[in-house]
């Protein structure tokens, strides 16, 4: 099948990349002039694993090529898919004014019918916002009677694991008022679905929702876990017994019940403030949702002060080692990262901060910038001298270190865990003092 993709950032370079996987022909459309001639020289605006790979081999084959030009892109396509950001206003809306703009400029250039996908994340009712730009500008060639469809097929994408998500999917969520479309839709994602049909067709404003909803589920499981943590620290109970006795139930299972900093990234943050937006928007309190966010927000506080009830308040002449700044492990993406909170809270209370991360420490540069923080891609360095080391990322490096070499090179033993990757009993047998999430400290 001929299909276009406009956007060439995450979500629109792992689509098309994918699709062109499986033979099909996908022009990759931005308007980047940079971005694109480095995509044709195999350079990726982002950090994904295997996908460097995947475009160049498909580029080289000629399945996959990009273009700044939209005309260029879609003249021969069926289906086009709008891959555009939607960043979040400051009230919590989505900002859809890349969406629409790539909407009125399909409607500017359209010859014959086509099915326009929204593979953005956008809020209920952006289909129909869609349609109504396309219509106008077709109206406006005097083209009314131009047949075309609107579908909402949201993305599931996980960072770091995004290309077998994409291949291998828990579902399809596609979204249309049209069974002539919807059928379209499942041939074109059938390659992907040799295991069973996994498609779920139904009404665009459940599609469009079914997308935040998912994101705010996941986000409201890691603030709940979160938030039993702080009263295991309280009472004396342990959140790894809590969580495997829980997680162990069938009707609950184990995914993203992990006590930890909180969440970040470019979804969850964004989507729970939608979701918020629309309820309120709509004449209602989303009041779960308004907690996820809020204790979201304090763990990242709380993490600080754990650090400051040990070393005191007054940070100044204090060396603080951090191993991980990425929002989670196998990605670059800095974007609402616990790490940007917990290090500016700590250098504004006068630490010197060094810190180490495999793949994201030019990303973190832009946000945290240099003063106050040395950066190093080699995770030992950071410890020389260092009075404490935060775990802020569970990079798979981290997981079995050399404790001895940590030891020797540290001015204290002090591991600050953000993400309970160690065993307290083990860390007091090794010397260490080690505080960690929701754990009873060793005896």
């Amino acid at each position: 099948m001929k299909l276009a993709v406009v956007g060439s950032g995450y979500v629109g370079l792992v689509t098309g990349t994918c699709f062109a996987d499986m033979g099909n022909d996908v022009w990759c459309i931005d308007v980047d002039e940079k971005k694109i001639d480095g995509l044709k020289k195999g350079i990726l605006p982002i950090y994904e694993p295997g996908l460097e790979e995947m475009v160049r081999r498909n580029y080289a084959e000629g399945r996959l090529r990009f273009t700044t030009s939209l005309e260029e892109g879609i003249e021969n396509v069926l289906f086009v898919f709008i891959a555009v950001g939607t960043p979040p206003e400051e009230d919590g809306s989505a900002d859809l004014q890349h969406v629409l703009g790539v909407a009125q400029s399909i409607g500017r250039i359209m010859k014959r019918y086509m099915v326009v996908v929204n593979k953005s994340t956008v809020p209920v009712g952006t289909a129909e916002k869609v349609r109504e730009a396309i219509r106008g500008e077709l109206m406006m060639r005097n083209m009314e009677s131009q047949e075309f469809d609107v579908v909402s097929n949201p993305e599931f994408l996980k960072e770091g694991d995004a290309i077998e998500d994409f291949l291998k999917p828990d579902r399809v969520v596609v979204g249309t008022d049209n069974p002539r479309t919807a059928e379209l839709m499942r041939e074109l994602y059938s390659t992907f679905l040799r295991q069973g049909d996994r498609v779920r067709i139904m009404d665009i404003p459940s599609a469009e929702l079914t997308k935040y909803a998912a994101n705010a589920m996941l986000a409201t499981r890691i603030s709940f876990m979160n938030e039993l943590a702080l009263l295991c620290e309280k009472t004396g109970a342990d959140i790894e017994n809590v969580r495997q006795g829980i997680g162990s139930d069938r009707r609950i299972g184990s995914s993203f019940l992990y006590a930890g900093i909180g969440y970040g990234g470019s979804c969850f943050p964004k989507d729970v403030k939608a979701l918020i937006y629309t309820s309120k928007k709509n004449g209602f309190s989303a009041s779960i949702l308004n907690a996820v966010e809020e204790v979201n927000r304090k763990q990242r506080e709380y993490f600080v002060q754990k650090v400051l009830s040990h070393m005191g308040d007054d940070l100044k002449g204090k060396t603080l080692a951090v191993w991980g700044l990425a929002f989670k492990p196998q990605t670059d993406d800095m974007r609402e990262a616990p790490a940007i909170d917990i290090i500016s809270g700590l250098r504004n209370r006068g630490a010197q901060i060094r810190a180490h991360d495999p793949i994201a420490i030019e990303t973190a540069r832009q946000v945290l910038g240099d003063q106050g923080i040395q950066y190093s891609i080699h995770n030992y360095e950071v410890l020389e001298g260092a009075d404490a080391l935060l775990l802020l990322t569970e990079w798979h490096h981290f997981r079995r270190p050399d404790f001895a070499k940590m030891k020797s090179m540290m001015k204290a033993p002090v591991i600050f865990d953000g993400r309970n990757q160690y065993d307290p009993e083990s860390m007091k047998e090794l010397g260490f003092v080690y505080f960690s999430i929701g754990r009873k400290a060793a005896r």
